[in-house]
């Protein structure tokens, strides 16, 4: 586990060798962080790096081997560990000797750390060198965390950053700022920064300093016009307008997001898990989670209803002249069948 890991540093715990992989970048920087800050005096005057996509690994393994000079250890970080994944060998710009490597591997010295970092997906378990890496480093993985996990851990940063925030503002946040930590990091930051330290972030908070996408108000708008809340809905499409939303960008999200709402009730049926319909849909999974959660989620023949309007809409705001926002408007006056 990379956060036991992180511990194991802080206390001094620290291995000759690590591999990191994975595509959350936040855990990329974040352990680059925690080494700089268990070795500050590695990390402001023995700290080297290399692009293994330049340089090949035998210059990691040189440097590894110097004795240090002003410090105890030294810090050496790798980046882009090619040779770990699946590639085609004729692309490659730089050819690796590998079976130093897994040699050096056996017995690293002491008086160096050096990070590998290899920001891929999926690493080929069949290599020989992938193989010596898990047998003799440490090896880190950066995945995404799921949905629940990056909630509880907005709460943990609030609380580092010696803050706190309420439930419904970390849902807020998620669903503006989506579930890239690197991002959601910066925007901590920020909320703390205005609300003060020790103070509770809220969801005014996040509404007033966090941008809301086009996206966000087609959900309130449908979740509004589905509901039968008219005078919701047509409050917010005015909004919209005033702020010179297009109408026929704005039917383009709405009927966007009944598709969305079609396919992923049909998925949900087949049995489908939140991330399983995530990836099938290829559309971020916060928008997957805040659907399946939506009791008040219309049957399909309802939204087929409301697909059809705005299919009809479409079509009059393309090629009507005149008063476009007033036909937008009309659909949103006529209630869904129950």
């Amino acid at each position: 586990m990379i956060t036991e890991q992180w511990r194991n540093i802080a206390a001094g715990k620290i291995a000759p060798v690590y591999l990191l992989s994975g595509t959350e970048m936040y855990f990329f920087d974040e352990t680059v962080r925690r080494l700089k800050e268990a070795l500050p005096d590695a990390a402001s005057s023995e700290l080297t790096i290399f692009d293994l996509d330049e340089t090949p690994v035998e210059a990691v393994i040189e440097e590894a081997d110097t004795i240090p000079f002003f410090s105890e250890r030294k810090l050496i970080i790798a980046k882009n560990a090619n040779f770990l994944k699946a590639a085609d060998k004729s692309k490659e710009k730089v050819v690796h000797d590998l079976d130093r490597l897994a040699n050096w591997l056996e017995q690293p010295p002491e008086s160096a750390v050096t990070l590998f970092l290899a920001p891929y997906e999926k690493l080929d378990a069949r290599k020989k060198i992938v193989k010596q890496f898990k047998k003799q480093a440490v090896c880190l993985e950066a995945e995404p965390l799921k949905t629940h996990d990056i909630e509880t851990w907005v709460k943990q940063e609030a609380s580092r950053q010696g803050s706190r925030i309420t439930d419904g503002a970390v849902r807020t946040l998620i669903s503006r700022a989506g579930e890239d930590m690197l991002k959601l990091g910066v925007e901590m930051e920020k909320l703390v920064l205005y609300a003060g330290e020790g103070r509770e972030i809220d969801e005014e908070t996040v509404n007033l300093l966090i941008a809301k996408t086009p996206e966000d108000d087609a959900f309130k708008l449908l979740d509004a016009y589905i509901g039968g809340r008219t005078g919701e809905a047509l409050s917010i499409y005015r909004d919209l307008l005033r702020n010179r939303e297009e109408p026929i960008r704005l039917n383009a999200l709405l009927a966007n997001q009944v598709r969305l709402l079609i396919q992923v009730g049909a998925l949900k049926r087949k049995g489908y898990q939140q991330h399983q319909i995530a990836k099938q849909l290829k559309v971020h999974p916060y928008r997957v989670k805040l659907i399946m959660e939506n009791r008040r989620l219309a049957d399909e023949a309802q939204l087929l209803e409301v697909l059809s309007r705005l299919a009809e809409a479409d079509l009059r705001l393309k090629t009507v002249s005149g008063n476009r926002e007033r036909v937008l408007e009309l659909v949103l006056l006529h209630p869904v069948s129950g």
